[in-house]
């Protein structure tokens, strides 16, 4: 019965979307069978097209058949859908071919499509007759209000990154904050961590982050465990899929939105959620009071499949456990048991560091990820943060950062030792790169000595406009501005 309370209060705080209608001329160029022609748009929409044809020459006597293909970046444009083979599924590529029977004729493609740059490929007409595109009209949604942003006396590189950074979340706020708009459009809780924080020093739309919540904390899994991540339609369900940082993340997520807002309610009434993540994540770790993988399951960290996430996953905790004690502290509970189970993971988590060379090992493993948690769950002073980044950067056997999520990480962590003018230019290196390909928005993956790298196989299937890739415009107005 709570879930099913959780879930209507969800319900409640789902608001109607924004819409913003963009049009754009079409073209005088008259297409024949396999001509094909590309429409730039501008910048990053998600919405719903609508392209308005018509025929040239004699009367139509045969339907008009073309395939039409949605792109983000115009890289995406030059693949050949057909090659494409890899472990996610073909259903998520943005195209579709269409009859049209009567021309002239307004079509409106009914799926929500994320994209800058739109194809259009005749496939078959008769020779009696030709086709023009008229025009394309966009209808845009999102839950993000650009009103309700306030704007610092940026640098001209600043501005350029928060722009990005702004349009890359405005994109994935839509009834919920999704991880991707092209493909997954879901709910996680890693990304909605990282949107949150965002939305917080931008759009501050608090109730979405709310409703976002509530969702998690109606659809839990056995037991009382959070999935990573919650489906919306039909209906609200969870996925099957646990990930221990993810799972923690609830709470953090919480802790977070309680100090943007100052909703005591919803802290009092997701509380006990929080706890009973606790409660069942404790039971994750060996007699030593290190983390068993096996007992934990997946730790995700970063796009990295020969990541060692032990280390990570025993800062992660310990990172989460302070956002929880902050939360019964504040709610004047015992926390006692709490800071005990802090004080014995950082206690093992110390005997994960080699003094020899100044580094946190993960089952003898040397990464980036691993020095990075550690030092956000202040399991080091600073000054010892300090050299174990430097430490790291001289290790040509440490295992790099993959993602912008992992990215994010590493500059907070730099900021918290206090490397605040080296996190800004280590931020501007890395986002810049999108920006200098001339991306709208932030990507999924970025990997700067091979920049079109997926790990699913394909460009295609490839988010280029993803949500944890946001938090340039967090660090800019926290920390700079």
């Amino acid at each position: 019965m709570e879930e099913l309370r959780f879930l209507q209060k969800a319900e409640r705080l789902k608001k109607e979307l924004i819409r913003e209608t963009v049009v754009l001329e079409g073209s005088e160029r008259i297409l024949k069978d396999n001509d094909e022609i590309v429409f730039d748009l501008g910048d990053h929409y998600v919405g719903y097209l609508t392209v308005d044809l018509s025929s040239v020459g004699h009367h139509q006597d045969a339907p008009l058949y073309f395939q039409i293909v949605f792109a983000e970046i115009k890289e995406e444009l030059d693949q050949d859908t057909d090659d494409y083979h890899g472990w996610i599924s073909k259903s998520w590529i943005q195209e579709e071919k269409i009859h049209i029977d009567v021309l002239p004729c307004s079509y409106r493609f009914e799926r929500r499509y994320a994209f800058r740059y739109v194809k259009i490929r005749i496939l078959n007409v008769s020779s009696n007759y030709s086709v023009r595109i008229d025009r394309l009209k966009v209808e845009a949604v999102s839950s993000a209000d650009y009103r309700n942003v306030s704007y610092p006396e940026f640098s001209e590189a600043d501005r350029k990154l928060d722009e990005v950074s702004l349009r890359t979340l405005h994109s994935c706020m839509q009834d919920v904050f999704e991880d991707g708009p092209k493909r997954d459009r879901r709910l996680w809780l890693g990304d909605l961590r990282l949107e949150a924080l965002t939305n917080y020093y931008a759009f501050q739309n608090y109730d979405l982050v709310k409703r976002c919540l509530y969702l998690f904390a109606g659809s839990t899994l056995e037991e009382g465990r959070l999935a990573s991540n919650v489906f919306t339609a039909p209906k609200v369900e969870c996925d099957f899929q646990t990930m221990f940082d993810y799972t923690l993340f609830f709470i953090c997520v919480l802790k977070d939105y309680y100090e943007a807002s100052k909703d005591r309610e919803t802290l009092i009434d997701l509380e006990p959620v929080c706890m009973r993540q606790y409660e069942l994540l404790k039971d994750c770790f060996d007699e030593d009071d290190t983390i068993d993988l096996q007992k934990a399951g997946n730790v995700f960290v970063d796009w990295n499949f020969d990541l060692d996430k032990k280390a990570s996953g025993q800062a992660i905790y310990i990172y989460a456990l302070k956002d929880l004690l902050k939360i019964e502290t504040e709610l004047g509970k015992d926390v006692s048991s709490i800071e005990e189970e802090i004080k014995r993971k950082t206690e093992a988590a110390l005997r994960m560091y080699d003094e020899e060379k100044g580094l946190f090992l993960s089952n003898s493993q040397i990464s980036w990820m691993s020095q990075v948690w550690m030092i956000l769950a202040g399991v080091t002073d600073p000054q010892t943060g300090r050299q174990i980044l430097k430490n790291a950067e001289n290790s040509e056997a440490a295992i790099r950062i993959n993602s912008p999520y992992a990215y994010h990480h590493l500059i907070q962590a730099m900021i918290d030792v206090g490397l605040k003018e080296e996190a800004y230019e280590k931020m501007h290196g890395f986002w810049d790169g999108m920006i200098e390909k001339g991306s709208d928005t932030f990507w999924e993956i970025y990997n700067p000595e091979d920049p079109y790298v997926s790990p699913y196989g394909g460009l295609v299937v490839h988010s280029f406009c993803h949500a944890w890739s946001c938090t340039p415009s967090y660090f800019l107005r926290k920390y700079y501005y």
